[in-house]
C-alpha cells in the first residue's frame, strides 16, 4: 500500500465526518449529502488502487482538486477557517501526494 491509496483513504474519511458534523451543527442536508457522495468517492477510488487499477488514482485526483477548489472558494467568501480552510489545507496535501505518487509511477 502507498501513501496515495492512504491519503485517498483518510481524505474520504474526513470528507463523511465533515458532512456528518455540518449536518449535525447545522442541519444542512447538502453537507451530509455531498460529504458522504465525494468521501465514498475517494474511499473506492483508494479501494481500486489497492486492486492495481490505475483510474482509481485518476478518480482520487479529480475528487480532491474538486473539493480544494471548492474549499477555496468558501475560504474565501466566508473568511472562517473551520472548516473550509482545514480542509483546504489537508485537501492540498493529499493532492500533492497523491500527484507525486502518479508522476513517480511514470
Amino acid at each position: 500500500m502507498n501513501l496515495s491509496i492512504v491519503a485517498a483513504f483518510a481524505y474520504g474519511i474526513l470528507s463523511i465526518i465533515g458532512g456528518i458534523i455540518g449536518y449535525i451543527q447545522a442541519t444542512s442536508k447538502v453537507s451530509l449529502l455531498s460529504g458522504s457522495i465525494s468521501g465514498l468517492l475517494l474511499i473506492f477510488a483508494a479501494y481500486f488502487q489497492l486492486q492495481g487499477q490505475a483510474w482509481g488514482s485518476i478518480l482520487a485526483v479529480l475528487v480532491t482538486a474538486v473539493l480544494v477548489v471548492f474549499f477555496a472558494f468558501r475560504l474565501a467568501k466566508t473568511r472562517k477557517f473551520m472548516p473550509a480552510g482545514l480542509m483546504t489545507i489537508l485537501g492540498m496535501l493529499a493532492l500533492a501526494v497523491m500527484v507525486h505518487q502518479i508522476v513517480a509511477l511514470r
